[in-house]
Formats: C-alpha cells, structure tokens, sequence
C-alpha cells in the first residue's frame, strides 16, 4: 500500500466496523474478546492471505499512536490506591520470578544472551489495556479478584517496559539506569504537580468546554501523551513507557473533577482510543503478521504452542502469588489465565528483535502467534472460570465488595 492510500485507509476503517459486528454476531454462542476479530482481519487482508494491504508508513504511524493510546488508558485507569500494599507487592513478586525463570527458558530456546533476554521480557507481559475493558464490562474492576488482576496487569506492562529500557535499548545498562532514573524523576514530578492544589481553574475549564468544541481535557490528554512519549523517544526509552505514564499523570489531574464530568472524559477518551485509534494497531498487527515465515519454518510452528504453554507457567503461575486470601482454586486459575495474557508488548519486544536481527523471523512469528492465542483464549477461560466461582450470581454494587487487602 502507498504511503497515503485512500483505499487501504477506508479498508482499515471498515474491517474496524466489521469487528465489533462479527464478535456480537459470535457472541451469541461464544464471548470472544474483540482484539481476536480485528487481528484476524487484519490477517485476511494482509499479505499472508488476500493481499490487499501491506505495510505502509501511514498506517504503521496511526497502528503506533494506536498502541501508546492502549497504554495510556491502562495507566490512566489504574486505581493504585486500591491496589497498594499486597495486591501490588506480590505482583512485583511473581513477575520477578516470571522475568528469571523466562530469561533462562528463552536461553534453552536460544542459546544466545541478547535472543534470550528478548523472549524472555515478551513472555513476562500482560496485557493491561487489553483486559480492563473486559474486567470493567464484567463488573469486576472493584472486586478484590479484579484487583489482583490490575496488580497483576499494572506489574506485567510496567515491569517489561523498564527491561526493555534498561537491556534491550542498545546502550549500556548503567547508562540506561541513569537515563531511566532521569526519565522516572521527570514522570514522579509531573504526579507530584498534577496532585498539589485544588485545581478549581483546570477543572472549570473542563466543565466549560465538555460540550463544546473547544474540548480542553481530551486536548491535554493528547497533550500529556505526546510530551511524554516525545521525551521518551528522546532519552532512548520505550515509548510506551511516556505513555503508561501519561495515563497515570492524568487520573491524578483530573481526579478533582465532578463525577459525572470525569466519567463524560472518560467516554471521550474511550471512543478515540476504542473507536478509533487502537483498533487499527491491532489491525495493523494482523496486517504485518508474518504467517509465511511461521508455515515456512517447522521449528517456528513446534514454537508457537510451546510458547502459548509457556505465557501459562512462567508468567501465569507466578501471578498466583497476588491472589486474594481465601480465593478458591477457580479464582487462582482464572487469575493465572489473565496474568498470561499478552500481546500488545509482544509485538512491540519482537519488533525490536527483528530490527537487530537477535531473533529469527520464525520465532517472532511464534512469540506473536502465542500472544495471539492468549487473547484468544484465556481470559475467555478465565472470565468463565471466576463466572462457576461466583456460582453464576451477578456481582454486588461496587459499594458492596469486599475491601482490597492492606
């Protein structure tokens, strides 16, 4: 595709209207999360089967905004309050032992350093921005078992992108260190900021304008993330990394909001993000998805169930370690299953691989293909499993749940 190709652009922009179509079509027998649709698609048209897209600058520049908005939204709606304290402490916890034992079976793969550490980090992600929308559409976001799940999630997006920062950047760990500790110290400031005062003035200026053009939160969000990820990109940083930390610095600047204001920002955001923006990355990743390199190398294909079983063991069971006390046995699998769940940093670590040439095509492919599989299925399962925990009962009102644990 051209680099502006109206053609390939109004496909995206239909395959984007056909996903939601096609997965409450599916719905009606199966709950399948929507990402699975739009990669598919995206796959469909891409050169692996019809070849009506390929990619191009263009859509590989919105596919990118796509995914920085994925992760602003996890960091904008993570309620760290709620998940101080041992929530987030044995999150940390399991995904130290996630990185060690996956960096080691990544070495067994490829017995090189460097293609070792890159398999390793992209098996220890989850996929926050992925599974939010589906604990929040389940009513679970308040519960302690979502709770666990966002420490989980908010451990397993963080937790990859300062590895990839201080190992996979090029330069020199203490180097990088340095660079990472100047880049945390700007982000903890911009908190800092966002949290002092009242901020009456910021807040009526966003009251005024909620309904007019003028738009000014939605405005400073777009702000944030690009001043962010701008820095980041200049100290040599993943840019993913500005924009996790833009969504935290936001929840904190306009956390003073009035309710039904902040939730009409929220649903302005959501529908630039959901509506718009992160539907073509995940497109986009089916379009660039190289399924001829997987069916070309038979080693690549043994690799991608292995890697699939892999997300479960050194990433899922690691992550039963922040499971609330007294969760039964469905509830810690379930836990396990949306811990493994992972994409979105997959395809950024494996992106980063190619263009170093640390890891072979084949293997990228498999990494993917298993991050694909895990969005596929296992928060399916897992959403399934906590429903038979709950004895299919609905969830209480959020005033009703149980307090998170200190």
């Amino acid at each position: 595709m051209d680099q502006a190709d109206p053609v390939g652009i109004v496909l995206i922009a239909a395959l984007a209207v056909a996903a939601p179509l096609i997965a409450a079509a599916v719905g009606r027998v199966a709950r399948v999360p929507l990402v699975v649709f739009e990669i598919l698609l995206g796959v469909l048209v891409g050169p692996s089967v019809l070849g009506w897209l390929g990619p191009s600058p263009f859509s590989g520049a919105i596919a990118e905004f796509g995914l920085a908005l994925l992760f602003f939204m996890a960091g904008r709606e993570i309620d760290f309050a709620a998940i101080a304290g041992r929530p987030i402490a044995r999150a940390g916890l399991g995904w130290g032992i996630s990185l060690v034992a996956a960096i080691a079976v990544g070495y067994l793969i490829a017995p090189d350093l460097e293609a070792a550490v890159f398999i390793g980090v992209a098996l220890t992600s989850t996929a926050l921005g992925t599974i939010m929308p589906m604990l929040r559409d389940a009513g679970e976001l308040s519960t302690p078992f979502g709770r666990a799940v966002t420490a989980v999630g908010a451990v397993g997006e963080f937790g990859p992108l300062i590895a990839i920062s201080l190992f996979l950047s090029g330069r020199s760990p203490g180097i990088s260190a340095v660079v990472l500790i100047g880049f945390t110290a700007v982000a903890l400031l911009g908190i800092l900021a966002a949290s002092r005062g009242p901020r009456t003035g910021l807040h009526r200026i966003v009251t005024a304008t909620l309904h007019t053009s003028g738009q000014f939160a939605v405005r400073l969000v777009l702000l944030a993330i690009a001043a962010l990820v701008v820095l980041s990109v200049i100290l040599g940083l993943d840019m993913l990394l500005g924009a996790f930390a833009a969504g935290v610095i936001c929840r904190v600047l306009l956390s003073g909001v009035n309710k039904p204001d902040l939730e009409l920002v929220d649903a302005k955001l959501e529908a630039v993000a959901f509506g718009f923006l992160v539907p073509v990355f995940f497109i986009y990743t089916g379009i660039t998805f190289d399924l001829g390199a997987l069916l070309a190398d038979p080693a690549a294909l043994v690799l991608l169930p292995v890697f699939a079983v892999l997300l479960l063991l050194v990433r899922g069971l690691p992550s039963l370690l922040a499971a609330p006390a007294g969760s039964s046995r469905r509830d810690r699998a379930a836990l396990g299953l949306f811990g493994a769940t992972g994409l979105p940093i997959i395809v950024a670590v494996t992106g980063i691989a190619l263009d170093r040439q640390a890891i072979l095509p084949g293997t990228a492919a498999a990494l993917v293909g298993a991050g694909m599989i895990s969005v596929l299925l296992y928060p399916l399962i897992g959403l399934t499993l906590r429903r038979r925990s709950r004895g299919g009962a609905p969830l209480p009102p959020d005033d009703e749940h149980v307090p998170v644990e200190a």
